[in-house]
């Protein structure tokens, strides 16, 4: 099979196009025909070698781990699924080795469902990670109807996403992001302000008494911030820092594969509370550069690769 292969860690220019053997599907996996994969900061981080510490990686090693696509071939104890049946999933498993980067890959029942029926391929590959990550944070956030929340690097992957769920559960969503992207948040329902100096006057001219709920997904300055604009008995989730734990009592999350729920966002997604943002598709052939252009940062949207 045809996939994107780094035998070293490195830039961009590790990745290489190779064939390489389809992978082995074991009792709970199943053997998925890849449609789409999509890049996320992770991915370059981990082919950078910045995550060596934490995860094993056996060379060559196939980057991904968002993914849509059909099943091929049910493993021998996999009664959810079937042959034909179209899926997506953050296959995140215990190595980094056989990844999403490639036309097969053999991906744990516990990391995929059923694809949205409203989404294409592109689209549905750009939800896992992201989505997961979002809809993870907002539970362990308990958000809920009523509540103003603040989400921080909202025109971002992981950011749309967490603000649209919000508002979808009933709550006000205050975003921060450069200008360029405010009428964007403004489609989505959200209320734009802009990073840097002043950020907490700002937030506090739109909630007085101060906000509910903080998401962070990409913010300067965390502790003091929070601290300034958290209303009294609110909370704080972040999946970047995890001072928001261990300074402020809240959460620091690590977003984990879920069937039940990816099942959650799909009907979100399906009943029009969460609409995807594609930035850019690639050709598989063309990994490094979608890398590269996620790997600068100032993309809004989701980066795909068509495999």
């Amino acid at each position: 099979m045809r996939a994107i292969t780094y035998d070293r860690f490195g830039g961009s220019d590790v990745l290489q196009l190779t064939d390489q053997p389809e992978p082995k599907v074991s009792s709970d996996s199943v053997l998925v025909r890849v449609r789409a994969a999509s890049v996320n900061p992770v991915d370059w981080k981990i082919r950078a070698g910045y995550l060596d510490q934490i995860i094993d990686t056996e060379f060559p090693a196939i980057p991904g781990w968002d993914v849509a696509g059909v099943v091929e071939r049910p493993g021998l104890d996999t009664p959810e699924l079937a042959a034909g049946d179209e899926v997506y999933g953050y296959v995140r498993k215990d190595w980094l080795h056989g990844g999403t980067f490639a036309e097969l890959v053999s991906a744990p029942v516990r990391t995929i469902a059923r694809k949205p029926a409203s989404l294409t391929f592109e689209e549905a590959a750009a939800v896992p990670l992201a989505g997961l990550t979002a809809y993870q944070s907002i539970e362990r956030a308990g958000v809920r109807d009523g509540q103003t929340v603040l989400v921080h690097a909202a025109a971002g992957g992981v950011g749309q996403f967490a603000a649209q769920i919000a508002r979808a559960r009933g709550a006000r969503v205050i975003g921060t992001a450069s200008t360029r992207n405010h009428d964007h948040l403004r489609g989505l329902g959200v209320e734009p302000v802009e990073y840097g100096d002043g950020l907490v006057q700002r937030v506090r001219g739109l909630a007085p008494q101060g906000v509910d709920v903080v998401l962070d997904y990409g913010s300067d300055d965390l502790v003091p911030t929070t601290r300034a604009v958290l209303a009294d008995g609110g909370t704080v989730a972040s999946v970047v820092d995890d001072a928001a734990r261990d300074e402020l009592g809240g959460h620091y999350v690590w977003v984990r594969p879920s069937t039940t729920d990816l099942d959650a966002l799909t009907r979100l997604i399906d009943d029009g509370a969460v609409k995807v943002d594609v930035a850019k598709v690639f050709d598989l052939a063309d990994a490094a550069a979608a890398h590269d252009l996620v790997a600068e940062g100032h993309v809004r949207g989701k980066v795909v690769v068509r495999v």
